[in-house]
């Protein structure tokens, strides 16, 4: 890393984690940074996560102090997204991650058609059609090793899990799917640490910026409300299934 490319890693974080804690999505921006600056794809990958983790701690901790999530209500949810992930990022060296390739950008598509022709939907809370028990059993190890084992998309599916499944609105679900998304950050991390795969440099500074545009959007969120937050949805969803396909088309 060279000198002058610290500011640039710093504002990044600051506009990763202000798109992040709104509406997800933001690996699509510091991932190809990353890249570009000339790291190899693991350690990239590797520092993206303890980056990210900053922001979505910071946001999860923010949602909170707001009242728009208890994590007294989540702690079964947080410890089975722990599990998923770490086993996620246990076997990231054993599959093939081809096949999720080909199939995430169907659902994501599916997810962003979904939520247009449906413009009511996330904007009033509910009632929530399974018991939360259950519902964190399936979604939280299920996206947990996701997130761990492949990743992108993974705020887009716990957001729209808590909109459809649980009734709740999109400030609400917004708000949990940053404890669920600080989870597998961290359990992931750890995994990234064990292999050496982190450039602590790179990392912190763009955490840096992470803490400060995870602060900014929690606000804007609570303060606009669902109406805010779907249209914003909305594009990170249509950014995120974008870059999937630019991927996969010019993958060699």
């Amino acid at each position: 890393m060279s000198l002058w490319h610290y500011p640039l890693l710093f504002f990044t974080g600051i506009f990763a984690g202000l798109v992040d804690s709104m509406a997800g999505g933001g690996g699509i921006i510091t991932v190809p940074v990353l890249l570009n600056l000339g790291l190899p794809v693991p350690l990239a990958l590797g520092t993206n996560k303890l980056q990210s983790s900053f922001g979505s701690v910071s946001a999860a901790w923010h949602y909170s102090r707001q009242g728009v999530v208890r994590f007294r209500d989540c702690h079964w949810g947080i410890v089975m997204t722990l599990i998923g992930a770490a086993l996620g990022a246990f076997t990231v060296e054993l599959l093939d991650d081809e096949l999720l390739a080909k199939i995430i950008p169907w659902l994501l598509g599916a997810i962003l058609i979904y939520t247009i022709f449906r413009p009511s939907v996330g904007h009033l809370d509910h009632p929530p059609r399974w018991r939360w028990p259950w519902f964190y059993a399936a979604f939280g190890l299920g996206l947990g090793f996701y997130d761990g084992f492949f990743g992108p998309g993974t705020g887009a599916f716990w957001a729209i899990a808590f909109v459809v499944v649980q009734g709740q609105n999109f400030v609400k679900a917004t708000g949990h799917t940053k404890v669920m998304n600080a989870t597998s950050n961290l359990a992931s991390l750890a995994v990234f640490l064990l292999h050496g795969s982190v450039h602590l440099g790179a990392g912190l500074t763009m955490g840096a910026g992470q803490l400060i545009g995870a602060k900014l959007g929690t606000g804007l969120v609570v303060k606009r409300g669902a109406r805010f937050v779907r249209p914003i949805f909305l594009i990170m969803v249509a950014a995120t299934l974008g870059r999937l396909i630019y991927l996969a088309l010019t993958r060699p």
